[in-house]
């Protein structure tokens, strides 16, 4: 099977942030890297409330998918990390929003995280 680097599509390519790939397409199936509240045009974290936070990280996962051939529909399984699972029910009203019909199973989960980020998110897509 071929495996396809997939970045999201404003990455500075100046940048390399690890040993990972932002996505890898492996047949239909996208794996997205934990991503977070990240401004791939200057490589660096925005940090806010848990509600940007987490916009944020869903749009930078919404542009990977995208730039893959899926979309957030396609999502077929999330692993949240919090910083504060007291954010839990403020994070899970603006996750909600980026997912319509039949929702992603979903694991979410207190851990310490990089940078004073508050939320980081990975998935599972189907792509074409």
């Amino acid at each position: 099977m071929t495996k396809v680097k997939i970045d999201h599509p404003n990455r500075d390519e100046n940048f390399v942030s690890g040993a990972f790939s932002d996505g890898l397409k492996a047949g239909e199936l996208l794996f997205v890297s934990g991503q977070g509240p990240v401004d791939f045009k200057t490589s660096t974290f925005v940090l806010g409330t848990i509600e940007e936070e987490t916009r944020l990280t869903l749009n930078n996962i919404k542009a990977i998918i995208e730039n893959a051939g899926g979309t957030m529909d396609s999502v077929v399984k999330c692993t949240v990390h919090l910083k504060d699972i007291a954010d839990f029910d403020a994070f899970n009203k603006v996750y909600s929003e980026y997912f319509s019909g039949v929702k992603p199973a979903r694991t979410t989960v207190q851990s310490v995280l990089v940078e004073g980020i508050k939320v980081e998110i990975d998935c599972i897509a189907r792509t074409n």
